[in-house]
């Protein structure tokens, strides 16, 4: 079956820097679109960044120019590189897969278990 395993979560100092990934397994990722999304406490799950099978990247404008995210094919990972973090970022992170990027929601067929990003003020 398929699994998607995040890491790299922890607490972090307001403008600093995390870098997350997610391992996946189960499926032929290089025919996957891949993203991340995040969920704060007591707020729905939002649309961060997205990367197409091709590479295409999409951003919300809430991150853009501070996180980056890239695909690894040959080792079936993609990463979220996070800088200049700001204490509205934490939430917890999910990665999630879908054949193509949409920016909606619900529609991605594959999730994480999520890992947590705390950004202390």
């Amino acid at each position: 079956q398929v699994q998607l395993v995040e890491s790299g979560g922890g607490l972090v100092q307001a403008g600093g820097s995390l870098r997350l990934s997610c391992g996946a397994s189960g499926l032929t990722f290089s025919s996957y679109a891949m993203a991340w999304f995040r969920q704060a406490a007591g707020k729905e799950r939002e649309f961060v960044a997205a990367i197409s099978r091709g590479g295409s990247t999409y951003y919300a404008d809430s991150v853009k120019g501070r996180f980056t995210i890239s695909r690894d094919n040959a080792k079936n990972t993609v990463h979220l590189q996070m800088n200049s973090l700001k204490f509205e970022d934490t939430a917890v992170y999910y990665c999630a897969a879908r054949n193509i990027v949409t920016l909606v929601t619900h529609l991605w067929d594959y999730w994480g278990q999520g890992t947590q990003v705390t950004v202390s003020s």
